[in-house]
């Protein structure tokens, strides 16, 4: 009598523990990882004709006045100068601009 009893329990908590066990243990769900922001923000079409005019310009000085000929001051100031100044203000602006 009381084997039977035992059985019946024994099927009853094997079932139990078939349904059970694996929603206890469920793993949870790996949460995707962080997106990344970039960091600096995507350049407008005039910062991008800076920097082109930036570089094509001492290019074109150089060849025109070639300073590996000894002409390295008519190249700096004509040359390196202007665009050095322009990176200068528009550095000094964007300060400007930021501070309230």
């Amino acid at each position: 009598m009381f084997s039977g009893i035992q059985e019946i329990l024994l099927i009853v908590l094997i079932v139990l523990a078939i349904f059970l066990v694996p929603r206890m243990t469920k793993s949870k769900p790996v949460p995707e990882p962080p997106r990344l922001r970039r960091s600096i923000p995507p350049l407008s079409g005039p910062l991008r004709l800076a920097i082109v005019i930036s570089i094509l310009w001492p290019v074109g000085c150089a060849l025109y006045f070639k300073p590996w000929r000894e002409a390295l001051v008519p190249f700096a100031v004509v040359g390196i100068g202007p665009v050095v100044v322009a990176w200068s203000l528009n550095w000094v602006v964007a300060g400007m601009r930021r501070k309230p």
